[in-house]
């Protein structure tokens, strides 16, 4: 692998990993245009850990408090502090887990080509502006997060193993729909993302063991680096981006890019 697609697909992997554009569509669409080789399992594990580490980094001051409220409420049975937000992230991740573990052979034998990537991206870039399009006119919004709210985001997190869909998008979708804010519906997208791609990582991690394929810890590390980089401005960026102007640029975006694939 060369030093360009390393660049292109950790560029890429650290933008679609946490905007609600879809990841699995831009990785149809990237060989397509550059005509694209595969990267091999070791490289993607190294930028999903890469993502993983900027949004840790990100949210550590949070996750350090979750994580003391979380072993808090083991001993007290009490929900203090940030114990019920820890507590949301673990159960809000049990329906895309067992959704993976029974559909993952269904999925990707069914629902990895071209046509179906495509109509999602569209399908679900709608969903998520008709959810913010409902949220503009909520009277009231919470940032609290309730049980109800933990399944019903949950449930439709586990609609992200459907390629094209977007993992961010749908949970920020649901959580805009329930009404949640804005920035908590984003917060808790983003911290459900790290129990996901952590399982996801040591699920490629063990399938990596029994590879013999050569490795380019050069290209490695950059592509790590350029993952984590990326991943981190990206949040960044985002949150203040929505804050302002909403999730229609996301929408349109979505749109043109599922007709883009369909025209491909």
């Amino acid at each position: 692998m060369d030093i360009f697609q390393t660049i292109v697909l950790g560029l890429l992997q650290g933008l679609t990993e946490f905007l609600p554009i879809s990841s699995s569509a831009h990785l149809v669409l990237m060989p397509k245009l550059f005509g694209m080789k595969d990267q091999g399992l070791a490289f993607d594990v190294v930028l999903h850990f890469g993502t993983l580490c900027a949004i840790v980094y990100y949210y550590r001051c949070s996750l350090l408090s979750m994580s003391k409220g979380f072993f808090n409420s083991l001993q007290t049975r009490r929900l203090e502090g940030d114990a019920g937000l820890a507590w949301a992230v673990l159960l809000g991740t049990i329906p895309v887990g067992l959704a993976g573990i029974y559909f993952k052979d269904d999925i990707t034998l069914n629902l990895r080509s071209v046509e179906v990537i495509a109509f999602a991206t569209i399908f679900f870039g709608l969903l998520l502006g008709f959810s913010d399009w409902l949220h503009r006119r909520l009277d009231r919004v919470r940032d609290v997060i309730r049980v109800s709210d933990v399944l019903i985001v949950g449930c439709f997190q586990a609609l992200a193993l459907i390629p094209g869909t977007s993992r961010s998008g749908i949970t920020i979708t649901a959580a805009l729909l329930i009404g949640l804010s804005r920035q908590m519906s984003i917060k808790f997208s983003f911290l459900l993302a790290i129990p996901v791609i952590t399982l996801a990582t040591l699920a490629n991690i063990f399938d990596l063991v029994n590879e013999s394929a050569e490795v380019d810890w050069l290209m490695l590390t950059l592509g790590f680096v350029i993952s984590a980089a990326t991943a981190y401005v990206t949040v960044v960026f985002f949150i203040r981006l929505v804050d302002r102007i909403g999730f229609l640029p996301f929408v349109v975006y979505r749109i043109l890019l599922g007709a883009l694939l369909l025209l491909l």
